[in-house]
């Protein structure tokens, strides 16, 4: 392969140890046909100099990249899923590929697999993905990623050729495997994982890995643990703010889909909201909408102190409280800013921010069901009432209902206004990735492998994200 001058390999996870990883293969698949290929991701890790050829060959049949992990490694891990404790979990259709350091910030960040076969922790499953499942997941976290909000990158899908069975969904369907680009796969789960073993030894040693590899500021802390906790309530907090002002519902919020960077990945029964609707849930099966979407920040401080309880094993339980807690001041200020970012205004000070956003959140009440969520920041982006008032929405703004809100947003100033001038704030509707959008375009895969409406999609959410221009995630 063209070795960039950007790509620098640096495998650390095997320095654990083969209590944390089982050494694994992938599938021989029957096909490698390239469906997608993230060149802007593969640039910031200097591997979008690969031909087509070569990153068939690393990404579908999964040859090592130089320097790198050989073989592949499956994590172990437990987790709660629906609040429910699971001590037979871990990495059961995909594992770790390749770690490497990303251009300009040198974070660590991991490429690992979504249906790339097998493991010792696949239990009855196949360890198989379908190609709807990929696109699902490409688009999604294309999506986030132009919101703002701190995700995983999808990398690389390649359709495998087999064909399989599955209960929520027309079967035979076509397989794949998914490639993603993360800020590390190292779950709340995996410290579940050695508490439930009662191995104290084991958790210092991941806590000690986490922070040289993902908090190195937090390197000679007085209490390491604690100080972790703290940093992974923050950043916790964060994500979760930017899924609510992103009208995001994960779905699946159990305790081994979180991660200890504070990026969401693996989206299986993913919304986002039509409309503003606490009680909206993404997975046909959380019949009790536990994972719903008013829900979200519940969920996320219930998995922190499942995390802080595998903590407990070596800190002292009052510091891990203390730290817990102050999850809820660091989401309500996070929530705020998210919101303004959104917004396209620049911050005023805590109330009159606050008072924002909650009006936000009331006219979004007020418009119901006749309100979208994403047209709702598009229409009043830099707080420009002119052009909200002149949309096609506009005589919905017009009612008494939203006279709080439009007073409000009138006080603040716009935070880089000439991001108007972008051609994508020209257009009368927004971008948008809605359920009933990702069958249709699904539809026209499947009956006729027509990706023309997968590839405009992509390209409508690039044209947002640059638009938008929302900070860097992560970091």
């Amino acid at each position: 392969m063209p070795i960039s001058p950007a790509y620098r390999p640096d495998p650390k996870f095997p320095e654990l140890g083969p209590e944390f990883a089982d050494p694994v293969r992938a599938e021989d698949f029957p096909a490698t046909l390239l469906r997608y290929r993230n060149d802007r991701a593969a640039g910031t890790v200097g591997l979008d100099t690969l031909s087509d050829d070569e990153w068939i060959a690393h990404f579908g049949r999964f040859e090592p990249l130089p320097g790198n992990l050989d073989p592949p490694l499956a994590q172990r891990y437990h987790g709660h899923q629906f609040r429910v404790y699971n001590p037979e979990l871990g990495d059961g259709r995909g594992f770790t590929f390749a770690q490497l350091r990303e251009a300009g910030s040198g974070r660590l960040l991991d490429l690992g697999t979504k249906g790339s076969g097998r493991t010792p922790w696949s239990r009855s499953g196949d360890g198989r993905l379908t190609l709807k499942g990929g696109v699902r997941e490409v688009l999604a976290t294309a999506m986030l990623e132009a919101l703002g909000v701190p995700t995983s990158r999808s990398f690389s899908l390649i359709e495998t050729g087999e064909a399989l069975e599955r209960g929520d969904e027309p079967s035979p369907t076509r397989s794949a495997v998914l490639v993603r680009l993360s800020w590390g796969h190292i779950r709340f789960g995996s410290f579940q994982r050695h508490a439930f073993f009662e191995r104290a030894d084991r958790i210092a040693a991941l806590t000690e890995h986490v922070i040289a590899n993902y908090y190195p500021e937090l390197g000679g802390a007085a209490d390491a643990p604690v100080a972790l906790l703290q940093a992974v309530v923050a950043r916790s907090a964060r994500l979760t703010a930017r899924w609510m002002a992103a009208g995001f519902v994960h779905g699946v919020l159990n305790t081994d889909n979180m991660n200890l960077t504070g990026e969401s990945f693996d989206y299986g029964p993913y919304r986002f909201l039509p409309h503003n609707d606490p009680n909206f849930t993404a997975a046909y099966f959380d019949h009790a909408g536990l994972y719903s979407f008013g829900r979200q920040p519940e969920a996320v401080f219930w998995n922190l102190q499942q995390l802080a309880a595998a903590l407990s094993l070596v800190a002292e339980t009052e510091a891990l409280v203390a730290a817990l807690n102050g999850f809820g001041l660091a989401y309500r200020d996070e929530l705020t800013a998210a919101m303004l970012l959104r917004l396209g205004v620049t911050a005023r000070g805590t109330e009159a921010d606050a008072a924002l956003v909650q009006s936000a959140f009331r006219a979004f009440a007020e418009g119901g069901e006749r309100l979208r969520w994403e047209p709702f920041f598009f229409d009043w982006f830099c707080g420009g009432e002119a052009r909200a008032m002149a949309g096609p929405r506009g005589d919905l703004y017009g009612e008494e209902g939203f006279a709080e809100f439009r007073g409000l947003l009138a006080g603040f100033q716009p935070d880089r206004p000439e991001r108007l001038a972008a051609p994508y704030f020209a257009r009368t509707e927004p971008e948008e990735l809605l359920v009933d959008q990702i069958e249709a375009l699904w539809a026209k895969i499947a009956e006729a492998d027509d990706w023309s409406d997968f590839h405009a999609k992509l390209a409508g959410i690039e044209a947002a994200r640059l638009a938008w221009d929302l900070p860097a995630q992560g970091g």
